[in-house]
């Protein structure tokens, strides 16, 4: 924190490496945050190959156990949640929450590691302006970015499932029936609704961990004693955090796919 002021130590950890010169926000692409979650995509992703490719029938080592357990858990809780039939769903529930998890984990780093790293390469001058944030999901881009994906998977099922002539009834009569004054309201809701679940997938995820992303930058500006009897069980708590708003992420998309799949027109009568 040499030469910074509390409000200029919180700023630099809070602003990300940006394709453009000073960061303008939602429409840069946010380098960081590219580059910490395709090289975790590829860690994660790779030893849940490895594990596989090397899995055996006889007792199981440590990273198979630890994927199958995952694997047992998600699909799991997709069969219990998704009423449609595809193959795509569970593998596609379990990318999310490895994902997500993974991207998640970083934020229990020390906040001053990449500081530091390029204190070490560059000096001081280069450290001060050089941003780079390890958690991917403490970034809108990234948050927004993966929900937009779900909601275009909804619209997807919702259009291969029920045709797009079916498609355009349930947007029309669902849920107030096929009256047709209630057309300009069931159109109102199904508008508010869609635009509703993009939006709460993203903010929820980004929200919960910005908000432990800045505990633990308050708790670097304390003294180094407080730091530790702070730090370690916030790390503790936050865990769980972590997990947990990997495995919402998850399984609000399957019940939004699941809805997808569903027939919402004829459950309305």
């Amino acid at each position: 924190m040499s030469g910074q002021t509390t409000s200029e130590y919180i700023q630099h950890h809070l602003t990300n490496w940006s394709s453009v010169h000073g960061d303008k926000g939602f429409w840069s692409f946010h380098v960081d945050t590219l580059i910490v979650s395709i090289v975790l995509g590829l860690i994660v992703f790779g030893a849940m190959w490895l594990a596989a490719r090397k899995a055996t029938a006889g007792v199981p080592g440590g990273l198979q156990n630890f994927v199958e357990m995952v694997i047992e858990m998600v699909d799991t809780q997709v069969k219990d949640t998704f009423h449609g039939k595809s193959e795509f769903i569970a593998p596609l529930a379990l990318t999310i929450f490895v994902w997500i998890f993974a991207m998640n984990a970083m934020d229990v780093l020390p906040v001053d590691l990449m500081s530091g790293l390029a204190h070490l390469i560059g000096g001081e001058e280069f450290a001060e302006h050089f941003h780079f944030k390890m958690v991917p999901s403490t970034d809108l881009n990234a948050t927004f970015a993966m929900s937009f994906s779900v909601f275009f998977l909804i619209y997807f099922y919702s259009l291969k499932i029920k045709g797009f002539g079916g498609f355009t009834k349930e947007v029309l009569f669902a849920p107030f029936g096929r009256n047709p004054l209630l057309i300009p309201v069931n159109v109102l809701f199904r508008i508010v609704e869609d635009i509703a679940k993009p939006i709460s997938l993203a903010l929820r995820l980004f929200g919960n961990m910005y908000a432990g992303e800045m505990v633990f930058i308050l708790i670097a500006l304390l003294p180094w004693y407080l730091q530790w009897m702070l730090g370690a069980p916030w790390a503790i708590f936050h865990l769980l955090i972590i997990t947990l708003q990997a495995f919402v992420f998850m399984m609000l998309t399957v019940v939004y796919l699941s809805m997808a799949h569903e027939d919402h027109l004829h459950e309305s009568h």
